[in-house]
């Protein structure tokens, strides 16, 4: 396994295959809050009316975890990690329609073992 330069390594394990960890740079944290629009909340509303999966809730979760992890890879970068071990996802309900998604982890240095 190789990475290429810029590239940074996420795993939910506390170790790398292969890699072996120099330094530990800390914690990392991404976080975003998501709304459904008026729009959207009808058709969840028609759709969970009939029952099955509602898309329109889906695809926001799929976008808010995005989303967090990709914050959570830049402050990584930004400590000058090149790896984040012990990758989680947290979500918590702010509002009626506003979830908060947290991505976080431990950033650090690795190099091949």
């Amino acid at each position: 396994m190789s990475f290429a330069e810029g590239q940074i390594l996420i795993t939910t394990g506390g170790e790398i295959p292969g890699y072996k960890i120099v330094e530990v740079k800390g914690l990392v944290i991404g976080i975003t809050v998501r709304s459904r629009g008026l729009g959207g909340n009808v058709l969840a509303s028609l759709r969970s009316l009939k029952g099955g999966e509602i898309k329109e809730y889906v695809e926001m979760a799929e976008q808010a975890r995005l989303q967090a992890l990709q914050r959570m890879i830049d402050n990584a970068k930004t400590l000058g990690a090149n790896a984040v071990i012990n990758v989680r996802f947290d979500s918590n309900e702010i509002a009626q329609n506003m979830d908060e998604i947290i991505a976080y982890g431990t950033a650090v240095t690795v190099a091949r073992a």
